[in-house]
C-alpha cells in the first residue's frame, strides 16, 4: 500500500479500536497518537530515503506536539493504534507489526548500545498495557498481552499474558477479549497470601502437634514448587 493508503487506513482505524469517539473533530483534538503515527509514516519514508536529518526533525516536532517519541527508523505495520499515546517511547530498530495496540507510557527501548538490532520486536495483534516497558532485542509473539507496568526484557510466545517487574508469562492461549487487563492475576499478592498462611501453619505446628496441621503444610509447599516452576517457565 501507497503513504496516503496507509494514512487513510490509520485514521480509519480508530473508530475500530476507541468507542469513545463521536465525531471526526475529535481526530484533531484528542487522539495524538495517530498525529503520531501520521508524522511517522511521512518522517519513516523520508529516512529510507536517507534523509535522515529531516526526517529526524519531523519527529522532533512531533514528539513536542504529541508528547509521543518515534524514531523515523523504526518499523511500524498497518493498523498500529497508539490510544491516548502521552509518554510513549519507540526506538530505532524496534519493529511493529500489524494490527498491535499500545498504550499511554509504553517504552519499546534497548539494553545496548551496540549497533544493530538493540530493540524489540511486537508481532501482529499484540497488546501492550499501559507503562509497560519492553527492553531489548527481545519478541512479543502474536497476539500476546503484556500487563499494565510491566517490565519485560525476556521473549513472550505467542497468545500468552505476561506480567510483572521483571516480566513472566502467566497465561498461555488467546484470550477472546484483546484486553482483559481487569482479569490480570496479583502475583505478589498470591505471593504474600502463601506467606501468611505458611507462617500461621508453622506457628501452629510449634505449639501442638496435629497431623491435620502437617497435611495443611504438605499442601501448601505443593502449591509453592508449582508457583516458583512458573515462575521459571
Amino acid at each position: 500500500m501507497g503513504l496516503f493508503s496507509d494514512i487513510s487506513e490509520d485514521f480509519s482505524n480508530v473508530y475500530k479500536n476507541d468507542p469513545a469517539i463521536s465525531s471526526r473533530i475529535e481526530l484533531f483534538f484528542n487522539y495524538p497518537g495517530i498525529w503520531a503515527i501520521f508524522w511517522y509514516r511521512i518522517a519513516n519514508r523520508l529516512y529510507v530515503k536517507g534523509f535522515h536529518c529531516v526526517a529526524r526533525v519531523i519527529m522532533g516536532i512531533n514528539q513536542i506536539l504529541t508528547n509521543i517519541d518515534i524514531h523515523p527508523g523504526s518499523t511500524i505495520g498497518r493498523r498500529v493504534f497508539i490510544d491516548h499515546g502521552f509518554g510513549v517511547v519507540i526506538g530505532q530498530t524496534a519493529i511493529i507489526e500489524d494490527d498491535v495496540l499500545i498504550y499511554q507510557g509504553v517504552t519499546l527501548g534497548g539494553v545496548s548500545l551496540t549497533a544493530g538490532k538493540r530493540h524489540p520486536t511486537i508481532k501482529r495483534g499484540a497488546v501492550l498495557g499501559a507503562g509497560s516497558k519492553i527492553l531489548g532485542n527481545i519478541t512479543i509473539g502474536e497476539n500476546s498481552k503484556v500487563g499494565a507496568n510491566s517490565v519485560v526484557v525476556r521473549n513472550v510466545p505467542e497468545n500468552s499474558t505476561a506480567i510483572g517487574i521483571p516480566a513472566h508469562v502467566i497465561q498461555k492461549g488467546r484470550d477472546k477479549d484483546p484486553l482483559s487487563h481487569n482479569k490480570l492475576p496479583d502475583i505478589n499478592k498470591e505471593m504474600f497470601e502463601y506467606l501468611l498462611k505458611r507462617v500461621a501453619v508453622l506457628e501452629h505446628y510449634m505449639v501442638q502437634d496435629n497431623t491435620e496441621i502437617l497435611e495443611q503444610d504438605l499442601q501448601l509447599e505443593n502449591i509453592y514448587e508449582s508457583f516458583i516452576k512458573a515462575m521459571k517457565n
